[in-house]
Order: structure tokens, then sequence, then C-alpha cells
């Protein structure tokens, strides 16, 4: 079975984003990148089923500008066998991602596909969903659990009642959630390992796909300071504030 998997360059989950100066988008320039944390963990699942004897192959996307190598070859470090770099300056959307995807896909006939449930940067749990949708193939999303067999996989999510189980027939999408593993430290040899690995690149041009944007962002701020709260002496007190001061009751 081949899989893919999908990895995003994305601002380091240690690193709080500001937003440019112009309010036109988040500061990136002289900032720490890394992979997107969900996309580590759907790497690290498609690593422990090859070596489960799972799977043959993995294979690692990449869409953005010349940097989002260093994620590839991170992703090559983790254990993956070779990386494809769709290589654009251009804005990239959900929408735009979904269709680059689905002609990776087309190309590279993978039985199975993982990908992060979100990118921490926009939050917009959009694209997994919307090429399984091109696709028509099954789809599990927010996976907490994953076992294959043959020719079905079995997805565990967390739903607000409790475990939701998912039998799903390959070809499938699945998205990753956090609970699912705990992402392998990558070791000084494997990294120099992985630059004799395979990377190829590729522009949207050449996969035939649009990426211009659909949608226009009017401007980024800061979110507004957070108000110091107060204390009230009994429950009689805070009713009396929710309902004459808050005005929410």
């Amino acid at each position: 079975m081949k899989i893919l998997v999908c990895v995003k360059r994305v601002v380091d989950y240690n690193v709080k984003a500001r937003p440019k100066a112009d309010g036109s988008g988040v500061e990136t320039a002289n900032v720490k990148m890394s992979m997107n944390p969900f996309d580590e963990i759907a790497v690290e699942e498609s690593v422990r089923l090859k070596e489960a004897g799972t799977a043959d192959e993995i294979v690692a996307v990449s869409m953005g500008v010349a940097q989002c190598q260093e994620t590839l070859r991170t992703a090559l470090a983790m254990g993956v066998d070779r990386g494809i770099l769709i290589e654009t300056d251009a804005e990239l959307q959900p929408l735009a991602v979904a269709k680059l995807i689905k002609a990776v896909i087309e190309k590279e006939k993978p039985q199975l596909v993982l990908l992060g449930k979100q990118a921490i940067d926009d939050d917009a749990n959009q694209t997994g969903q919307m090429f399984a949708a091109f696709l028509g193939w099954s789809q599990g999303t927010f996976a907490s659990k994953l076992t294959v067999a043959g020719e079905s996989v079995e997805v565990a999510r967390e739903v607000d009642a409790g475990t939701e189980i998912l039998s799903l027939q390959l070809p499938a999408v699945i998205t990753t959630d956090l609970r699912l593993n705990e992402p392998r430290y990558v070791k000084l040899p494997n990294i120099m390992k992985a630059k004799k690995k395979p990377l190829d690149k590729l522009t949207p041009e050449e996969l035939g796909v649009d990426v211009s944007p659909r949608l226009t962002v009017l401007k980024v701020t800061e979110p507004a300071q957070r108000e110091a709260g107060i204390k009230v002496a009994n429950a009689a007190e805070l009713v009396g504030k929710l309902k004459n001061e808050a005005q929410v009751i």
C-alpha cells in the first residue's frame, strides 16, 4: 500500500504570531518556521504503518515557497521515502491546496492519504474534506486511533458523546488529531540520510491547477486585550450583574 502524507510549513507553535505593520497578514520574516504539528502526527502514523508492514511506500507532499523543502526534509528524516514540493509564491487557500493534492493523488495513486485535521496558522479544517469530496473517497476526520486491515481502515474519532468508530473502504482520506500518537524525535543520522532521499519539484502550472485566491484578507489585527475580572460575594450578586450589567440573561 502506498501512503501519501501532506505537510505544511507554518510559524512554529512556540512563536507568538504577530500581524504585519500594515495589517495585510501575519509576519513571517525572520520568524522560526516548522512543520504543522497535526501534519507531524500524520507523518508519524504513516511511518508506523510502514514499520508494521502495512505500507510499502510513503510519499510526502508540501506546497508553497522554496523553503518548504526544509519541512519535507524533516518528514524524510522521520522515515518518509520521498518528497514532492509544489513550488509557488502564490497565496494558497484551502480550495487551491485541495485541488493540488487531488492532482498529486491522480499522479501518484496512493491508497491512503493522511494529513493533519487543520493547520495552526489559519485553523481552516477544510482541505482534507475538500479533496476527499473531489475524489469521491471515504473520509475519516479527527482520527484519534487508526487500524488498517486489508482493504478497509477503522478510525476512532472523539465526539461529544464519547468515541465514534468508522469503518472505511480504501482508498480513503484520514485527518489526524492530537491523541493519535506522539511524533518521534528526529536523530542526526536520519537527518543526514534524508538529504540523499529523492525530492521532486513541480509547479501548479505543470499540474494544470489554478491557485488564484478566492478570498481577500482585508485586515489582520491583534485580539482585543482581556479586561480584568471581578469577584462576587454570592450567587445572587452574580445573577444581578449578569442581568443588569452584562445583560446576558
